[in-house]
């Protein structure tokens, strides 16, 4: 294990992760629901991705390793462009419905949900790119798999202590924009290397 790479990893994905939906279906359900089970639901969906894309990143290691770089600059590229330019996060509307608070609950459903609407919601997601890719560019698991496990985790934990006005503590726009800009770095770094 290299705890630089689970550092890199953790500090990526936890900004990318930061004006996500994900951490907006948490906030909302932490809000009207107990914080454990939200988070409890949302940590194993994470966790089962985390999975995923270590092993689908492991897979693309075996390609070349110019061609692998080029795929992880592409993917890196895209990944920015995205949150530079596409809709990714705080939508306004659910932060508007986030105040009712209900008191009656079923542990298992609510434990459900929080899994369900995380799981559904982060297929594609620009962490789980950042993961397949960070685990295909070095090609070690488990510090990739921790570093991404823990950011998640994190900024999940963030969502469910502190509710609704986490959102309002930093603008998503300016995290979008931190996290795009490390990507296309990342991207610029693999392009070289693949031409190199």
């Amino acid at each position: 294990m290299d705890i630089s790479v689970i550092v890199v990893v953790f500090v990526v994905i936890f900004i990318s992760e930061l004006p996500d939906k994900s951490l907006l279906s948490s906030l909302i359900l932490s809000s009207k629901y107990p914080a454990r089970y939200v988070w409890l639901g949302a940590a194993t969906a994470f966790l089962i991705h985390v999975l995923i894309a270590v092993s689908i990143g492991k897979a693309l290691g075996l390609l070349p390793h110019n061609l692998l770089e080029a795929i992880v600059a592409l993917v890196f590229l895209g990944g920015a462009l995205i949150l530079f330019f596409g809709k990714h996060g705080v939508d306004d509307e659910l932060q508007k419905n986030s105040k009712h608070v209900d008191k009656t609950f079923n542990v298992w459903k609510l434990y459900t949900a929080a899994f369900g609407i995380t799981f559904l919601g982060e297929w594609g997601d620009i962490t789980q790119i950042t993961t397949i890719n960070y685990e295909a560019h070095y090609h070690m698991p488990w510090s990739v798999g921790i570093g991404a496990l823990l950011a998640l985790w994190s900024v999940t934990a963030i969502a469910v202590t502190f509710g609704a006005k986490a959102v309002n503590l930093v603008p998503a726009k300016v995290l979008q924009r931190v996290s795009a800009t490390i990507l296309l770095c990342f991207a610029l770094v693999s392009a070289y290397q693949a031409i190199k």
